[in-house]
């Protein structure tokens, strides 16, 4: 049986302005469904999170926004994502451009074996910038937006692969925001570090949300209460309950996000 269906998206939080709107978002791994008929609004220059239990579709969403399902084979989509307007699905549609203008940083740090400089600079480099003084700029302003720069100024040309794993997920932000994007999506990029370093990394995410729209999943809930301005809960391929992280944690209106949050299940 088809699990119960996402809530209308008329029904979901009326923000100023989305910059990013999904409707009627369904996905197949082969013959296995895996997103059932989302509608969610992604709200501009805050922070929205996507929890739930393993498994419960919330990657595969965030996957589909900047279109890295169509690496996998075998996937088929229903619906719509659309980005300023434009479905993203549409075939005049250039991934690639779609991919610079969303980033996106993953759950395990994938520094680049060049050095911290170059891992910067990687992506100004293919979309044709190659001016030294230019290059110099992007690299140390997208540091310095990753909160990286004060302890990494000394040793840019050194290898990204010695920076701990806290720095080397900094880099791999700094190395995403360095194309400008315009949304970032974060795919568990805590689940591997010590509190410290997870401390900078929310620190950080509140610093870039007055420039970039963020989405980030994350299995901690204490992350989102901490983070996110507001979190959609996600169970078995469906969007359950999506609101004001606030009331997603205090007074929920579906049961099944109640007993998520109290550790019933998931």
């Amino acid at each position: 049986m088809q699990p119960a269906r996402s809530p209308d998206l008329a029904r979901l939080p009326e923000f100023e302005k989305a910059v990013l709107r999904v409707q009627k978002l369904s996905l197949w791994y082969a013959a296995n469904q895996a997103l059932y008929d989302i509608d969610l609004e992604v709200p501009e220059r805050k922070i929205t999170a996507l929890i739930g239990p393993s498994g419960c579709g919330k990657s595969t969403l965030l996957r589909c926004i900047n279109r890295m399902h169509d690496l996998v084979d075998g996937v088929r989509v229903a619906g719509e994502i659309v980005f300023h307007d434009r479905n993203i699905f549409a075939h005049e549609v250039d991934v690639f451009g779609l991919r610079r203008r969303i980033g996106m940083v993953f759950q395990k740090s994938n520094p680049f074996p060049k050095s911290i400089y170059e891992n910067v600079a990687y992506g100004s480099r293919i979309h044709g910038i190659g001016g030294r003084s230019q290059l110099d700029e992007i690299v140390e302003k997208s540091l310095v937006r990753a909160g990286l720069f004060d302890e990494v100024k000394d040793r840019l040309h050194a290898s990204a692969l010695g920076l701990s794993g806290g720095q080397q997920q900094r880099l791999c932000i700094a190395r995403a925001i360095a194309v400008e994007p315009e949304v970032i999506l974060l795919d568990e990029p805590c689940s591997a570090l010590d509190p410290i370093a997870t401390q900078k990394i929310e620190e950080l995410m509140q610093e870039l949300k007055e420039r970039y729209t963020i989405v980030i999943v994350t299995h901690n809930m204490q992350q989102a209460a901490r983070v996110a301005d507001s979190t959609a809960f996600f169970l078995m391929g469906n969007l359950v309950e999506f609101d004001k992280t606030e009331t997603m944690f205090t007074n929920p209106t579906d049961k099944r996000t109640e007993d998520y949050r109290t550790g019933r299940f998931g």
